[in-house]
């Protein structure tokens, strides 16, 4: 993959993630907005309606009292017709005529203030009374609808009182009456905490709430124990309009934990925006690792392809070499040199063998089809066979290995061969990557229930991105001037992965210019 249209990718890949995680938090935001309206909303119905039943609820009282005292007064009240109007219907068929009249009648009732807690020395309380008249007369009425006749037919009369009058004198009164009343004793704690509880419950507001009644500014004692004023989260409604429109008291209702009620009304929303953000987020990051990660094994594997490439061409050439200096005439009949050649072919033969045993060997493990087969063995034994195999090696390169066996316990349940060939891999790449002869000190120690393997050198040592990915298949350090380090970085790999077979972990140490230490930790039989 092109370099620019990877990075490319990864960019746009990033700004719509962030675009997607700002869309979820606009949403949010945005519907705790309306959230907070709606709340509003209701909050400013509920406080309407609890006004206009405070309102209702002392109407009703007075009226009661109202009615009992004008029952109760013995004297005739004054009457007196102050409106009366009438029309009439004539039917030219029938020579019938319909009259209609109506007159509102005044009861005016004098009574002493002191029923109404007033100081005033009486007040006057009017009655209206309507009067409804229907008269039918079988012969003429002039224009002015006078009947000529001594008496109509059929006549109707009705009466009672209109609701529209009825309504507006007993407001007039009563309104005028309360004004003058405290506010302890036109409303209690008891009445208001109900109504509000009951109005917030009706529309679903389910948050505490504290409340208190001003009066013309300042607090009275109609309060509840925790009200503080606080602009934002208190609303108010003028309760008990006189009259003249005017408003002496304020209902106050707040709520101290409306933020946290408005945040908790989107919980569900909220939690499931979060989880599918990251499942988004996951999943990109998911993806982007894979992309780096191919990209990655897509140039480990040109590495790897060109390594082996390296690797069988040295042997193939040398093959050739030898297979035609078999053939030549002088070589032909000196035993020696054919079996030099002979030896030289089989050497060769045997290398390329050994990386293509090593690859499968890899696949198989993954696979879990390489069958490891494990007994009881001496761990020390086991180190000091792979020190044999690869001992020529060091002495060629005029190094030494120095052996601290210091575990008292050694026994170990494993398989001898693929143990022995990840300590020889490990001992192999300390006298690969030593630029000086190399000094190797194998040592062993128990901590607990564990035997300890440490294989230490004196090579170039590795940075600390390297040591993370040292036992990756495929993965080689670049070794800068050092050439003739050979390898297809598979080694590392097959040791970690039989390592873990024989429920043991590896680790590795190291500094650049100074060298590493691995360190095997295995298991002892109990």
């Amino acid at each position: 993959m092109n370099k620019l249209f990877f990075r490319l990718l990864i960019v746009l890949m990033s700004l719509s993630l962030i675009g997607i995680i700002l869309v979820q938090g606009y949403l949010f935001n945005t519907s705790l907005v309306n959230n907070e309206e709606q709340f509003k909303f209701h909050v400013k119905q509920v406080l309407g309606n609890v006004s206009e039943k405070l309102s209702k609820q002392e109407a009703y009282t007075f009226f009661e009292r109202y009615n009992r005292l004008k029952d109760s007064i013995g004297k005739i009240p004054q009457k007196s017709d102050f409106l009366e109007f009438g029309y009439f219907q004539r039917d030219n068929r029938t020579n019938q005529t319909i009259v209609y009249s109506s007159s509102i009648t005044s009861e005016d009732y004098g009574i002493n203030s002191s029923f109404f807690d007033k100081y005033n020395d009486s007040i006057s309380i009017k009655s209206f009374t309507s009067k409804r008249k229907t008269k039918v007369y079988n012969d003429n009425v002039d224009n002015s609808g006078l009947r000529k006749m001594t008496s109509p037919e059929l006549t109707i009369e009705k009466t009672g009182k209109p609701d529209v009058l009825k309504e507006a004198e007993f407001e007039l009164f009563y309104k005028e009456i309360a004004a003058q009343k405290p506010i302890q004793e036109r409303l209690n704690f008891e009445q208001l905490n109900k109504l509000l509880s009951q109005e917030l419950k009706n529309y679903g507001v389910n948050t505490p709430f504290e409340f208190s009644v001003y009066s013309n500014g300042l607090a009275t004692k109609i309060k509840s124990e925790y009200f503080s004023y606080n602009k934002e989260n208190t609303y108010n409604i003028p309760i008990f309009i006189d009259n003249e429109g005017n408003n002496k008291y304020q209902l106050l209702l707040q709520f101290p934990q409306k933020k946290k009620y408005l945040i908790s009304e989107l919980v569900g929303i909220g939690i499931l925006a979060i989880i599918f953000t990251l499942v988004i987020v996951v999943a990109y990051a998911s993806a982007l690792s894979q992309l780096i990660k191919q990209r990655q094994i897509s140039e480990i594997k040109t590495d790897f392809i060109n390594n082996m490439t390296h690797e069988f061409k040295t042997p193939i050439a040398t093959i050739n070499l030898a297979l035609d200096a078999i053939k030549s005439p002088k070589v032909i009949e000196d035993k020696e040199k054919i079996f030099r050649y002979l030896q030289m072919i089989k050497d060769e033969n045997k290398r390329m063998h050994a990386q293509v045993e090593n690859v499968l060997r890899i696949s198989k493990l993954e696979k879990r089809e390489l069958e490891i087969n494990k007994e009881t063995h001496d761990i020390h034994e086991v180190i000091e066979d792979a020190i044999e195999h690869v001992s020529l090696i060091v002495e060629d390169r005029e190094g030494v290995i120095t052996t601290h066996f210091d575990a008292k316990r050694s026994s170990v349940l494993l398989n001898d061969v693929h143990f022995t060939n990840i300590l020889v891999n490990v001992l192999d790449n300390a006298i690969k990557y030593s630029v000086e002869s190399p000094v190797i000190e194998v040592s062993t120690e128990n901590v607990k229930d564990f035997v300890i393997i440490k294989i230490k050198d004196n090579g170039i040592g590795m940075s600390k991105a390297a040591q993370k990915r040292i036992f990756e298949k495929f993965y080689r350090e670049h070794t800068g001037d050092l050439h003739n380090v050979k390898g297809h970085g598979l080694g590392l790999a097959y040791v970690k992965t039989i390592v873990e077979d024989h429920n043991g972990q590896i680790f590795v140490e190291s500094e650049k210019g100074k060298g590493s230490i691995f360190i095997i930790k295995v298991p002892l039989i109990n």
